[in-house]
């Protein structure tokens, strides 16, 4: 519900209505809540001198510039593994790759914007190359921490079309050192990638705001 901003950045969570809501009783919730915190989904705000209340994570410039590098590297390495896949594994990846940036691409050029289909087929890309590439550790991490970064390019996706093209030129350039075998430019195309992303994300930040950072502290 908050990767998917059913619950809004910065909306106060009331245990009981969270609850009741699920239809689930308050012992797993609150649970559940704790979890959240710990990963950073969920936050404590003081409002006023009332007792401290939790709050769902406000979407920040500085947390998304923090979260992408962080995939960047994960992403990074599960490339260079990929690209050091035999022949006939890179080639079937590559074939793969290459059709989802094709639609990507031609989302792209259209002239309407669906943007919950831009991101399906953009973490379709990525998700793809994190699974050709990485073993159960790394796996873990990269699916650990890549919800996070889901929540902005969520609510931040119907504003992305015109540098939509720019990725796709950027995916082009991660499957054909992929295809080639070359575990270097592999790794380094796609920390390019993300590190672009996280400057395009803050672009639309600082123009847009940062969702939910109005609660008051």
């Amino acid at each position: 519900m908050i990767i998917r901003g059913l619950l809004a950045p910065g909306s106060r969570i009331v245990e009981g209505e969270l609850a009741e809501r699920l239809g689930v009783s308050r012992t797993p919730v609150r649970g559940a809540l704790h979890i959240l915190q710990r990963e950073g989904y969920v936050i404590s705000s003081r409002n006023g001198h009332r007792k401290m209340n939790l709050i769902v994570a406000p979407l920040t410039k500085q947390d998304a510039v923090e979260l992408f590098r962080i995939v960047a590297r994960l992403e990074g390495l599960a490339a260079r593994s990929a690209a050091e896949m035999d022949a006939a594994s890179r080639r079937t990846l590559g074939l793969n790759l290459r059709r989802i940036n094709d639609n990507l691409g031609e989302l792209a050029g259209g002239s309407k914007n669906e943007p919950n289909l831009i991101f399906e087929v953009d973490m379709t890309f990525h998700q793809l190359i994190a699974d050709a590439g990485s073993g159960p550790r790394l796996r873990s991490l990269h699916a650990s921490i890549k919800p996070q970064t889901e929540r902005y390019m969520r609510l931040y996706a119907g504003v992305i079309l015109d540098q939509l093209k720019t990725s796709v030129r950027e995916h082009s350039v991660i499957l054909r050192a992929i295809e080639n075998g070359d575990a270097d430019r592999a790794e380094e195309a796609i920390e390019f990638n993300w590190e672009n992303g996280a400057q395009r994300l803050g672009g639309i930040i600082d123009a847009l705001g940062e969702r939910g950072s109005w609660y008051p502290q």
